[in-house]
């Protein structure tokens, strides 16, 4: 198997986080793993950005050359955007549709949406509403992982396993909330995909 991620955000979005647990899940399943620099990490609002390398065969680089992602996921709309040349011609993009307004000159709504609704291979809705659905209104970034699970040549069930792991240390409650946005993302996603083979 091979899955080659470019996670993409802002400071204090999460991004991280998933970078972690797919770590800790790829680990358990006995796959090589490599991650690429994170940019942006000291400041909160500023780029995050990370090249995440999954495959049960050796790996070369830490880096993904352009055009060969397998998928890009991503919290924030505008984030996904910029690494679209990153995409390979068959992968997927999967990001939030709620802006993180965080400069200025931040795009209109209305063009990003136009510009990420031409791809044809597109998973993208409001996941802070979903995790605020939840109860949890700080999980966003479980629904993003679960909504790019099914791309991820990963069991859910380790994913899971791997989330629990990683939030242990916070108590049941909070790894509770987090698996059930993971759930909840990961469901909107395979009907979301269901409707792209319908329409297709």
């Amino acid at each position: 198997m091979k899955s080659d991620i470019v996670l993409a955000g802002v400071g204090g979005q999460g991004i991280l986080s998933i970078a972690t647990i797919l770590g800790v899940a790829a680990l358990e399943e006995g796959l090589n793993i490599k991650q690429a620099e994170v940019h942006g990490m000291s400041q909160r609002g500023g780029d995050v950005q990370s090249n995440l390398r999954i495959s049960s065969e050796k790996i070369a680089s830490d880096l993904i050359p352009l055009g060969k992602a397998d998928l890009i996921v991503s919290l924030e709309p505008m984030e996904a955007l910029r690494y679209l040349p990153s995409l390979s011609a068959g992968g997927w993009i999967v990001t939030s549709s709620q802006p993180f307004i965080n400069i200025p000159d931040y795009p209109e709504i209305e063009a990003l949406e136009k510009a990420l609704g031409s791809e044809k291979h597109l998973i993208m809705f409001d996941m802070d509403a979903v995790a605020k659905d939840c109860g949890s209104p700080r999980s966003g970034n479980m629904v993003l992982l679960g909504a790019a699970s099914p791309f991820i040549e990963i069991e859910p069930e380790k994913i899971e396993k791997a989330i629990a792991t990683v939030f242990s240390a916070k108590g049941a409650k909070v790894v509770e909330a987090n698996l059930e946005a993971f759930r909840k993302g990961r469901a909107k996603a395979l009907e979301k995909i269901d409707e792209t083979v319908t329409n297709s």
